[in-house]
């Protein structure tokens, strides 16, 4: 998704939820994010689905 001011990537799986939002690999790419002034959030019920998302501004 692109608005003219952020870029929104959005990446959802069908898996059964419970992603660690401070395991390495998440809290890398949170902050990659946080690097560029972007927000990233993980969304990851028990169940699932889980939910991935990063938002970055374009200048």
């Amino acid at each position: 998704m692109h608005r003219e001011d952020v870029l929104t990537v959005r990446v959802t799986d069908d898996g059964r939820g419970g992603a660690d939002a401070s395991g390495t690999g998440l809290l890398g790419l949170a902050r990659r994010v946080a690097a560029l002034d972007g927000a990233f959030t993980v969304t990851s019920p028990p169940g699932g689905p889980t939910t991935v998302t990063a938002e970055l501004p374009c200048a």
